[in-house]
């Protein structure tokens, strides 16, 4: 079986979670056995048996692909919406209904809602996007599939004598989604050290530099040193820090927060359905807008008075064997 990868966002213009997924899915995949390609959109002699889109492909993406006798398996990250209030959300659909009867159709196929009727596959990373597709886009149910997101070996090898050091740790992308910066002013008025590992997107970003500015004034509680590229070290980082933080405003699912999971790191995540899905009782939560409760619970994290059941992330190749069983079922041979 050959399967094509294709997103609607470059890599090259915003890293983060999202590029990892798609590059450890294909790479996973390569590991049991399956061929794997990325869409060369110039190349009209390309084929394949499943398209896996990352994103919401048109209507006429995918009616094209069943022409050449390819399935197309959608994988559409739902952060803003999974984040919005349940008011907003019924708002939202209420305005897709109004649209749909109102709009001319060559309107409403810039919005590629028809997807959730016509493709083959729906992947969810949680049962929360799994209930959104539902509930909000009209998929079938029996075509929803709830795969989460691995996590690399290194951070499931078991370490001795790993020595827990005073500090919480947070890797996030240094933007406002991430909340890095309110991150940051809530730890330094706990007197909690943390250590936040990231990169903006640009370096001029005023939130950026705003963040810097509360870096500096911290004397020494918030270590910033930028990202870190190796997985390992990383690893390591998470093992020996007391606990994990990431309260941003909109996520699907953490990958982050998954890694940091799968080292033993106590959670402290973001009091949203996408956190509470994935990680129920192996994480705490507290409200991103209630600066008060944040401050509390950093104390609580950083004191070790916060325990948790035991989380384990899939691994990668886990991931993969999942996505294989979609792809037969949709191609069976």
């Amino acid at each position: 079986m050959k399967i094509l990868f294709d997103h609607h966002s470059p890599f090259f213009l915003a890293h983060g979670g999202f590029q990892t997924q798609i590059e450890q899915t294909k790479l996973a995949l390569e590991q049991i056995g399956l061929e794997v390609e990325y869409v060369r959109w110039w190349d009209d002699a390309q084929r394949g048996d499943i398209i896996h889109y990352f994103g919401r492909p048109d209507e006429g993406y995918i009616r094209f692909a069943h022409q050449k006798g390819m399935k197309v398996v959608v994988a559409e990250l739902h952060s803003g919406l999974g984040s919005r209030s349940s008011q907003a959300r019924w708002a939202q659909k209420l305005l897709k209904q109004t649209c749909q009867r109102l709009m001319p159709a060559a309107f409403l196929s810039k919005l590629a809602w028809e997807a959730y009727r016509d493709a083959d596959a729906f992947i969810a990373l949680t049962s929360w996007e799994a209930r959104l597709m539902q509930e909000m886009f009209g998929a079938n149910q029996k075509k929803i599939h709830v795969i989460p997101n691995g996590v690399e070996e290194m951070f499931f090898e078991t370490i001795s004598e790993v020595e827990k050091k005073n500090y919480l740790v947070c890797t996030a992308t240094i933007t406002p989604r991430k909340q890095v910066l309110e991150l940051a002013e809530a730890a330094t008025a706990a007197g909690t050290s943390l250590w936040i590992i990231g990169e903006p997107y640009s370096p001029t970003d005023p939130y950026y530099l705003k963040f810097l500015g509360v870096v500096q004034q911290s004397q020494g509680l918030i270590r910033y040193e930028g990202g870190i590229s190796d997985r390992t070290k990383l690893a390591r980082i998470y093992r020996e820090a007391t606990g994990f933080v990431l309260l941003s405003t909109m996520e699907s699912l953490s990958l982050s927060a998954l890694e940091a999971a799968a080292c033993g790191c106590p959670l402290l995540l973001s009091d949203l359905p996408w956190a509470r899905s994935a990680f129920g009782d192996s994480a705490s939560y507290a409200p991103i807008s209630d600066p008060v409760s944040i401050i509390k619970k950093l104390k609580a994290l950083l004191s070790g008075k916060i325990k948790h059941a035991h989380c384990a992330p899939k691994t990668w190749v886990e991931v993969a064997r999942q996505l294989d069983a979609v792809y037969r079922l949709c191609s069976p041979r």
